[in-house]
């Protein structure tokens, strides 16, 4: 899997079938960035993207894990639907509402380009075993397992 030079921000766990990734953060919209960064680095190795298109993202969702399965799976979509491979996260805010939580954030990338990107693995959806947010006394950790 690629990625290499984001120490610190995720870590890839080993998972029978697919892939399992746990990202950490300062903050629990940092956790949820390098859940991003991750799951793209499971298809493409990122640090050569450039974030040339933006998309704006918000969500609600009515749990903070379903929250984070909403943002992965929305990026996922965008992906496939838009042809934009993703290297920049920027989440804004996580706000608990009234009927959950709500999520505000930016993806940046590129479209694809089957000359230029190699992708290792296709990620086909994000599932909800072993997914996991957590805080703990060094900040937040989030933990996800992608069909592959």
């Amino acid at each position: 899997m690629a990625g290499e030079g984001n120490e610190g921000k995720y870590e890839f766990l080993y998972h029978i079938a697919d892939a399992k990734f746990r990202a950490y953060g300062s903050t629990m919209e940092e956790a949820f960035e390098n859940a991003a960064l991750a799951m793209f680095n499971v298809m493409i190795d990122t640090k050569n993207l450039k974030p040339r298109q933006v998309r704006e993202i918000e969500l609600p969702s009515s749990d903070i894990k379903m929250l984070l399965a909403d943002w992965l799976s929305e990026l996922l979509y965008l992906f496939e639907v838009d042809g934009i491979v993703f290297c920049e996260f920027k989440i804004d805010r996580i706000e608990k509402t009234g009927e959950g939580f709500s999520l505000t954030g930016k993806a940046r990338g590129e479209p694809i380009d089957l000359s230029r990107h190699r992708f290792d693995t296709q990620v086909k959806a994000v599932t909800f075993h072993e997914l996991e947010v957590q805080q703990n006394e060094e900040g937040f950790w989030v933990q996800v397992v992608v069909d592959t």
